[in-house]
């Protein structure tokens, strides 16, 4: 354990002098790093890695030289320096080696992020949310909360999502957690509407957080699923984020309706003007709140939506993830607890945002025993779903399997409207086989990004 403290402490001082030399002048420093690294590099393998760092951070008009420029010259030294040292060396770094001691400690596989929801409640009503078919009233309590983390912790996890509902609800909990848990990063998925420079400031003095924020497109496609006036509400947000220093990105489902907008270059370099270093992408999955089939983006559309990512992470100042389509990345879904897993506002623990089902409630249990749950173990036995990773998903694109883990687990629905594997799966075969022919064809004509 000495050992340990001694190392984690050795490399956090080296981290945070490292961090200091590259806010002093990123533009050149990045550069002398890279080019230090392969000195000292001993494999050639390594010295041809660092080689290419030093010839990308060497290139003015290179976008992740730019984008990382970006994140140093606008963030807050304190965001900087506490985000750095949890994100690479906490999360990245130490991590592994923590999960893997708590893997021979309690005989289960440990995921290395958590979603976890503070509360059902929302100020918004969006269409086809999610979460709608949750109990909205539900808070969970921060007593709970901080267990969790506090187990996650233990167990090597250091990197919390938070979403909800809407979770800025809970302002004062969520600050309070940050601190409390200021080895770990907070990624929190929000609407926005909450967020004033009062909000930002007091984020900003936490310094291990970090915004998606949700928007549909501009202000016409955002204001018709969210409401009037939220697009307006969610400039402001931003505009704090980044007056303050605060790290900030957004959060856009694709669907049908606006695939076209927000895979379209106007789109993109919007959000990279407000300030935005990433970005997630969801496909539209038909779950929670009036849900409908004919709201899903076609298989067409989704496509589309991968060449523009795959696009943009040539051309643009910004890293955006594409939630479906990076499953040749990420070799298959990572839900299940095979790197996160889901705890809804009521405490049951799902595979995934997107799968209502469940075998336990983490009020009963601790986190280490919810890890062993059946439908958890059925995800992880089971992945990857497909042999395809364009098809990785067990819900829209392999239905019939999802179906069976959650008959044959016995998960009960985490919803209020009580929806069956059977009733939520069956209807999504058909869109299942169609994107499975476009996936199979394109995979078949070689246009994979990772072999």
């Amino acid at each position: 354990m000495a050992f340990e403290v001694a190392k984690s402490m050795i490399g956090e001082a080296a981290l945070k002098q490292g961090l200091r030399y590259l806010r002093n002048n990123p533009e050149k420093n990045l550069v002398n790093l890279a080019k230090w690294g392969e000195r000292l590099a001993r494999e050639p393998e390594h010295k041809a890695y660092a080689r290419q760092w030093a010839d990308m951070f060497g290139d003015e008009n290179n976008n992740w030289r730019q984008l990382a420029v970006k994140i140093f010259n606008r963030l807050s030294p304190n965001v900087v320096e506490k985000l750095g040292i949890n994100m690479f060396l906490n999360a990245g770094i130490l991590s592994p080696e923590r999960r893997r001691q708590g893997e021979a400690k309690y005989g289960v596989h440990i995921p290395w992020a958590i979603l976890i929801d503070p509360t059902g409640r929302c100020n918004l009503r969006c269409k086809g949310c999610w979460a709608a078919e949750y109990d909205r009233s539900q808070d969970m309590d921060y007593e709970t909360l901080d267990r969790v983390m506090t187990e996650a912790e233990e167990m090597g996890i250091n990197f919390f999502v938070v979403s909800g509902g809407e979770p800025t609800l809970r302002m004062d909990d969520l600050i309070s957690l940050a601190k409390n848990h200021n080895e770990s990063v907070f990624h929190i998925f929000t609407n926005g509407t909450l967020i004033t420079k009062e909000a930002a400031r007091r984020f900003l003095e936490a310094g291990n957080t970090t915004f998606a924020i949700s928007l549909e497109g501009f202000e016409e496609q955002t204001d018709a699923r969210r409401g009037r006036g939220t697009f307006k509400k969610i400039m402001e947000a931003m505009d704090n984020l980044r007056e303050a220093g605060v790290p900030f990105g957004f959060s856009g489902t694709y669907t049908r309706e606006n695939t076209e907008i927000l895979g379209s270059d106007e789109w993109i370099d919007l959000m990279i003007d407000k300030g935005c270093v990433l970005g997630w992408l969801f496909t539209y999955v038909p779950v929670g709140g009036d849900s409908e089939l004919e709201f899903m983006a076609t298989p067409e559309q989704r496509m589309y939506m991968r060449e523009q990512v795959r696009r943009w992470r040539e051309e643009k100042p910004i890293f955006v993830a594409d939630f479906w389509n990076d499953g040749e990345f990420t070799l298959g879904c990572i839900a299940g607890g095979r790197n996160y897993l889901h705890i809804n506002a009521t405490g049951d623990v799902e595979p995934c945002a997107f799968v209502h089902y469940a075998n336990v409630n983490i009020k009963d249990c601790s986190l280490a025993e919810a890890l062993k749950s059946p439908l958890l173990q059925a995800f992880q036995n089971n992945q990857p779903f497909n042999t395809n990773h364009m098809r990785p998903c067990p819900i829209i694109d392999n239905p019939e399997i999802l179906e069976k883990m959650v008959q044959d687990t016995k998960a009960y629905p985490t919803q209020k409207n009580g929806i069956t594997a059977a009733e939520l799966c069956r209807p999504l075969h058909g869109y299942a086989k169609a994107w499975g022919e476009l996936a199979d064809r394109v995979k078949s004509e070689g246009r994979i990004a990772v072999d």
